[in-house]
């Protein structure tokens, strides 16, 4: 239902995931990490994916590109249903999509030197040429503002953090990919450094003509890079629109209070003393009806009985709400 309504409004749609479900166990018990999610990524945008901690996030991110399986729903790439494929075929489909890990140090072999860490994905898809590699390799280190002349021959505990995320994008595009699940990609960074690597992604995204789906729960950053938000809450999406949109006129009740954590650089202002009541709930059992309803003031006994599905409340915004702000 959700995804007719947004089919009208973007054209060239590259990912499709619909009603897409992911539980693991825990003991005796599931966790609901990823719950009846649908969204879609037009070729060329920037969708930002933010939420608290544990909502989800990161897990959505691998099941679209199948490093975790769904329990159920479907992954569209292209036209292509990825949730199908196995073996051979998937590892042909994932040369067109790629993954920046959030922790850039950790993602990295510290037994392998960068230029062999860049160049492991053209092994993998067959370039048997060691000088077409190596060609290949200096070529994305130049394009991430490294020196292959001073790098690739090191080891990755000789580099910053900045550094290693700039390797790690780097890897990521060395297979000339078309799409990028960039998983809080700058969380692990200093400030200072995180505006660079922005800059970066979005350069890289204008030369390569990447589509990307940017993961984060920091709103500012998301905001800076982002054509459209999803937010997500306990393995849900509780809204999807235009970034400047959602930013200035949020509809959920959820996306509010996000937007209100966001530190204003004015000493003058007053952080927003507004925070959702309680701690989160866990997701091995989440609440019935509305996930947010524990935590939300605008509760009430409908939220608790009944599941808010996606609908849209203005041109190119959607929410899950049953009593939205817009």
């Amino acid at each position: 239902m959700m995804l007719d309504v947004m089919r009208a409004a973007w054209s060239g749609t590259l990912l499709k995931v619909e009603n897409l479900v992911v539980e693991y166990g825990a003991g005796s018990k599931t966790v609901h990490a990823v719950s009846d999610v649908s969204l879609e990524v037009a070729r060329g945008e920037t969708l930002g994916l933010v939420g608290e901690s544990g909502c989800g996030k990161s897990t959505l991110g691998r099941a679209i590109l199948q490093l975790r399986r769904a329990t159920s729903g479907r992954v569209l790439f292209d036209g292509e249903e990825l949730t199908a494929m196995k073996g051979e075929a998937l590892r042909r489909m994932r040369r067109r999509a790629q993954l920046i890990f959030q922790d850039p140090i950790a993602s990295l072999n510290p037994r392998r030197r960068i230029g062999d860490i860049v160049a492991e994905p053209l092994v993998i898809s067959g370039v048997k040429d060691a000088r077409e590699r190596e060609a290949q390799v200096s070529e994305v280190l130049s394009a991430v503002g490294l020196d292959p002349a001073l790098v690739m021959g090191r080891l990755p505990h000789e580099f910053s953090g900045g550094q290693c995320q700039r390797v790690s994008i780097a890897r990521a595009l060395v297979l000339k990919p078309e799409f990028i699940v960039c998983d809080e990609p700058v969380s692990a960074l200093d400030v200072s450094i995180r505006a660079q690597i922005l800059n970066l992604l979005e350069e890289m995204k204008a030369r390569y003509g990447l589509t990307l789906l940017f993961i984060a729960h920091d709103l500012a950053v998301v905001k800076a890079v982002s054509d459209r938000v999803a937010v997500m809450y306990l393995g849900r999406l509780c809204e999807v629109g235009q970034s400047a949109q959602l930013f200035a006129r949020p509809a959920h009740p959820y996306t509010a209070l996000l937007l209100e954590a966001i530190p204003v650089p004015d000493p003058d202002v007053r952080p927003a003393e507004r925070v959702p009541a309680g701690e989160p709930p866990s997701p091995i059992a989440p609440p019935s009806g509305c996930r947010f309803r524990t935590r939300c003031p605008r509760a009430d006994q409908q939220c608790r009985e009944e599941i808010p599905q996606l609908r849209l409340v203005a041109p190119g915004q959607h929410v899950a709400c049953h009593h939205p702000l817009a």
